[in-house]
């Protein structure tokens, strides 16, 4: 499968899915970004956001079983894929390469 490119909102999106394992569903991982990075993000752009990430194949999701504490609803569960996993570390590899780049500066106040 060919790279991807992953948004910047994605590419947080899927590190908060990768973090949370088990437990990634929509209100779990938008209260993770909120909690991670001060952002809050509606729903909705949270939703756009997983499919985006699922129709390039860098996660997948299933529905769990219903509960009674969700009024018998069932949520829907993302994983993280392979090709997921890569497109973060290529990300990672160019912001480390591009950081590594920057010059020194002297930031005293000499």
């Amino acid at each position: 499968m060919k790279y991807t490119q992953l948004g910047e909102f994605e590419e947080l999106v899927l590190l908060v899915i990768g973090t949370l394992g088990d437990e990634s569903y929509s209100i779990s991982i938008k209260e993770e970004l909120k909690r991670r990075t001060g952002r809050n993000p509606s729903i909705g752009a949270l939703h756009s956001a997983l499919n985006r990430l699922q129709k390039k194949g860098f996660i997948d999701s299933f529905v769990g079983g219903a509960t009674k504490v969700r009024g018998g609803r069932r949520k829907r569960y993302y994983t993280m894929t392979a090709h997921g996993r890569k497109a973060l570390d290529a990300s990672y590899e160019l912001r480390s390469q591009l950081y590594h780049s920057l010059p020194k500066l002297n930031l005293s106040n000499d």
